[in-house]
């Protein structure tokens, strides 16, 4: 399982582009599904970009913002997208598959990281106490996390997010919107 979680974290991106040609055509997109699709997706970067303005890879275990209510923001913000994505393309398919590409890459890959971070990060033990992995918990209201982050860690930095090229995702985001509708058009 461990060489498992490895090779998925390496081919997790270049599966995703792969993905994304299957996706296209499998799509079959209606204005409806589009609309649908894209509040989702919207909702999905919005959680992303949150996330990645928040997060110090390697250096800070990251317990402020959307870290406070899922351990896994990031990847929770990709969940929501691709749900979008596959109620935009209005295919069981598509949903089917996105299903299995998240359970086969993402889950090992989640459990990867916390690996990394449990040797890493010694608070990292009593973050999981208190913060699920993936579904948000709100009903306790946002917890900070063991110990106090270092002054400025603590909010949104929109440093952090050009850092991380979050705006990609954004960018994608809108292309596969784009080639959707065009999809659409064409097939109409």
């Amino acid at each position: 399982m461990a060489s498992w979680r490895l090779i998925s974290r390496r081919i997790r991106v270049p599966m995703g582009f792969a993905f994304a040609v299957l996706f296209f055509w499998l799509a079959q997109p209606s204005v409806v599904s589009m609309l649908l699709g894209a509040v989702a997706i919207f909702a999905g970067l919005l959680i992303r970009a949150l996330a990645s303005g928040h997060v110090r890879k390697n250096e800070q275990l990251a317990t402020t913002g959307p870290y406070a209510y899922t351990r896994n923001p990031l990847y929770l913000g990709s969940l929501v997208m691709a749900a979008g994505f596959a109620g935009a393309a209005r295919s069981w398919w598509v949903a089917a598959a996105v299903l299995v590409f998240f359970l086969v890459i993402y889950v090992p890959v989640i459990l990867g990281e916390e690996e990394f971070l449990r040797r890493t990060f010694p608070e990292f033990e009593d973050y999981v106490r208190e913060v699920p992995r993936l579904l948000p918990r709100f009903w306790k209201g946002p917890v900070p996390g063991p110990g106090k982050p270092d002054k400025g860690a603590s909010g949104f930095s929109w440093d952090l997010y050009r850092q991380h090229h979050e705006y990609n995702a954004l960018v994608g985001a809108l292309a596969m919107l784009a080639a959707l509708a065009g999809k659409m058009i064409w097939n109409a």
